[in-house]
Parts: C-alpha cells; structure tokens; sequence
C-alpha cells in the first residue's frame, strides 16, 4: 500500500511542476517558490516531492489558511490590525508555523519519474 501512496503522491508532484510551467510561460514570470496551503501542507512527503520535482523550495503553511486569512481581514476591517496586504502577511509568517522544503535528489531520476508517470497516464 505505501507504494501505491508514493506513486500518487509522485504523480500529484509531477503534475504540479507541469501546470506551473505552462503559467510561467503563459504568464511570463518565474516562480522560485511553491506555497502550499490547507491539509496538504500536513503531508511532509507529498510537500518534499513536490520540492524535489519541481527543483523549487515548498512552504507549507498554514493549514488553516482561508480561516485565519478571514480572521485577518476582519481584524484590520475591526481597526485592530493596521497595514496593506504585506503586513498581514508578516502577522501570519510571525505567527504561524511555516515549514520549507528544499529539492533534493538527483534531477536526473525525477526526470525519470516524470517519464514514467506520464507514459502510466497516456498508456504509451
């Protein structure tokens, strides 16, 4: 079963790196950093993977993102926060427990799993 974990996991990784490829080149920016947000900042495993496919550092955190981005937002509508969107941000990264994940691994074998993931989806 832990197989069948790691290669969905894999696959979710792999596919990540894909779509954000095609915004880079639809958007024309480059993006260094992956934020992951919700239940999934919880999977240290699916977070690593991501970091190690994509070649790019993962912050996950925090789960609770939507709640306390809510939270936030009615505090400084309340006057109890003041600032623009940066210094909500910092309140969050001063309080909330942000991990990162730095790629790893030999780019060479993640190019290979790529391959062969996507060669699983299109039966080729």
């Amino acid at each position: 079963q832990g197989e069948l974990v790691r290669s969905i996991y894999l696959s979710l990784a792999c596919k990540y790196k894909v779509v954000l490829e095609r915004l880079e080149a639809a958007s024309g920016r480059d993006v260094r950093t992956i934020h992951v947000i919700g239940g999934g900042a919880r999977n240290e495993l699916l977070c690593q993977l991501t970091a190690d496919v994509s070649g790019r550092d993962v912050l996950a955190g925090p789960v609770e993102a939507t709640a306390l981005g809510n939270v936030l937002v009615q505090a400084r509508a309340a006057g109890a926060l003041h600032g623009d969107l940066t210094a909500l941000r910092a309140v969050l990264r001063e309080t909330q427990q942000i991990v990162r994940y730095e790629p790893g691994g030999d780019p060479a074998s993640w190019v290979a799993a790529e391959s062969a993931v996507e060669a699983a989806r299109t039966g080729r």
